[in-house]
């Protein structure tokens, strides 16, 4: 069976293999045996998966590691065998990158060069300077980002709203590596915030909203922090840095899918997104923060749209509705102070 077979998706299973026992839709373990329904998939991509790593091939091991993800949707996620593969495929990633080409391909091409070899080893270094630029991105954007708002707002502005900005993108940073999947250090922007590049395999709905939401509850967190120091010092910056911070980060839960709140929304039935847009119009009727009439404008747009999830998320549910209550109390108690030099 070559890679393209087992990149298939198996016929679902009705009975179990083992024990014969009527499966319900979706099992991944028998009830009555607790088999793993899908293990003769598993056992053939492992096999496989195997075999690729212990080829001296050097693009083998990036098909390994494609191929151990594969194996992941046929698993229980806590299940002790997606952990092993979610370690193994740590493991991979640490020897891919550490990779250094064959020495054996490195003298035939400076060979075939003659003359020229200088010139291409020079190129190669310059290669390695820029990539080494591109793993500082992180330091040099935050640094512009930083750079911008303080020359606009004063030190003390600038440095509490920048960490803001960097606590709620290792919110979404933490919750994509709690996963099992790998994440970059978050790019800044200068006026326009900051994002996070992570990569993965094909997961649930539910588990796209919770690294969504992970972003406005650490914002949540650093607001709060803010809201202390104001409270302890009276400084007005730790009040601009919270009130700033609680209301853009409950912008950030309007649910279109370049922001948080769309991802999470995906994971919301009908009925759910109605709750929702009942409690933003509550809110907004406590507080007159019109932060929630945005949200719940996306909220009403979003109960037409037709991208309900077979099994909605209670749990996302829930989350997103006591991050709308919590910053919504924040920006009540918290009093609005204008920034700047």
């Amino acid at each position: 069976m070559d890679l393209a077979e087992l990149a298939i998706t198996p016929q679902a299973a009705t009975n179990c293999r083992d024990c014969h026992a009527d499966l319900p839709a979706g099992a991944l373990v028998c009830p009555q045996c607790n088999t793993l329904v899908y293990g003769h998939h598993l056992e053939q991509i492992t096999k496989a998966a195997r075999n690729l790593e212990e080829s001296k091939q050097p693009n083998h091991l990036a098909e390994a590691r494609e191929l151990w993800l594969s194996a992941l949707p046929w698993l229980p996620r806590a299940s002790r065998q997606a952990e092993w593969i979610r370690a193994r495929v740590l493991t991979l990633d640490t020897r891919i990158n550490s990779a250094d080409p064959p020495p054996s391909a490195q003298s035939k091409w400076i060979k075939r060069l003659g003359p020229f070899a200088p010139l291409a080893v020079l190129l190669a270094k310059a290669k390695t300077a820029l990539l080494l630029l591109f793993k500082l991105k992180f330091l040099l954007s935050f640094a512009a980002f930083f750079g911008v708002y303080w020359a606009l707002y004063g030190l003390w502005f600038g440095a509490g709203f920048a960490l803001s900005i960097l606590i709620h993108e290792l919110g979404h940073v933490i919750a994509v590596k709690r996963l099992g999947l790998k994440a970059d250090l978050p790019v800044f922007l200068p006026g326009f915030g900051a994002y996070v590049r992570w990569q993965g395999f094909d997961i649930g709905l539910a588990d796209r909203a919770k690294i969504a939401l992970a972003g406005p509850f650490a914002g949540l967190l650093a607001a709060g922090v803010c809201m202390a120091l104001y409270i302890a010092t009276q400084r007005p910056v730790f009040a601009a840095l919270a009130h700033t911070g609680a209301w853009l980060n409950l912008l950030n839960l309007i649910p279109v899918w370049v922001l948080d709140g769309g991802q999470a929304t995906n994971a919301l039935s009908r009925l759910q997104r109605a709750l929702l847009l009942a409690t933003c119009v509550v809110f907004f009727a406590i507080t007159q923060q019109k932060a929630f009439l945005l949200v719940a404008a996306g909220m009403t747009y979003r109960l037409f749209t037709r991208d309900t999830p077979a099994e909605p998320s209670t749990r996302t549910m829930v989350f997103f509705t006591v991050l709308l209550f919590a910053l919504g109390a924040l920006l009540k108690i918290v009093p609005f102070q204008p920034f700047g030099r």
